[in-house]
């Protein structure tokens, strides 16, 4: 049990760091201010305009880097920096959830894939916050557990970590996306367009965390199931 929560701490204590780096990304190109001084909310009106999608609105929502595209209701998210900012991280984040609506409207099959893997995902992830906090609290040991614990927590590993590894080449599209229409249509110079690159590159580092703290996980799970299979 004592090697799952350092290897937790671990992992948390990378994402942290990784999170910080984008903050400090973020703060230091909202002082590069763009040229033609387009706000991110006009940016993704453009780049919408631009691929001829109709029908998804531009909303701005409360909190820090909480931008997304919400298939659900067609509605792009954008926090208050990036939906009035008018420098290269607010456009690269506008143009970057305008890129996942641009990948629901051609029915980009990795998007579709991951929005089917939703449901099962947050399953998993309440399954398993029950399971490791209430085998914690009663007294299971989950390094040497029973097999039927270890199962459960290795299926449900499973799934958010195939989730997890999903998303990154959906992600990465969107900002492939974003940067090659922000640089065909000559929406920011050069040095914006490299802010932006910077900007995205550490917000797509955030994912890479995810994914590889999920995987780290399921082959830790898979082990102690392994290692439990071969004590019975």
């Amino acid at each position: 049990m004592s090697g799952y929560f350092i290897l937790t701490i671990i992992m948390m204590l990378l994402s942290l760091a990784i999170q910080q780096k984008l903050r400090s990304k973020f703060n230091h190109y909202r002082n590069l201010h763009l040229s033609n001084r387009l706000s991110g909310k006009e940016i993704a009106e453009k780049m919408l305009l631009d691929h001829g999608i109709s029908g998804v609105q531009i909303i701005q929502v409360e909190g820090e880097l909480t931008d997304h595209y919400n298939p659900v209701n067609r509605t792009v998210n954008l926090s208050w920096e990036v939906y009035y900012g008018e420098n290269a991280a607010a456009a690269a984040v506008a143009a970057h959830e305008c890129g996942h609506a641009i990948q629901h409207a051609t029915a980009y099959s990795m998007l579709q894939l991951r929005s089917k893997l939703v449901p099962l995902q947050n399953i998993s992830a309440t399954i398993l916050n029950v399971v490791v906090f209430g085998a914690a609290f009663i007294g299971f040991g989950i390094g040497g557990g029973t097999q039927l614990i270890l199962g459960i927590i290795l299926a449900c590993y499973a799934v958010i970590t195939l989730f997890a590894l999903i998303t990154l080449p959906v992600e990465f599209d969107a900002s492939k996306r974003a940067l090659q229409w922000m640089k065909q249509r000559n929406m920011v110079s050069q040095s914006e367009l490299s802010g932006a690159q910077d900007s995205l590159k550490w917000a797509a580092m955030t994912y890479v965390a995810a994914a590889a703290g999920a995987l780290v996980n399921l082959l830790y799970f898979l082990l102690q199931f392994l290692g439990a299979n071969r004590d019975d």
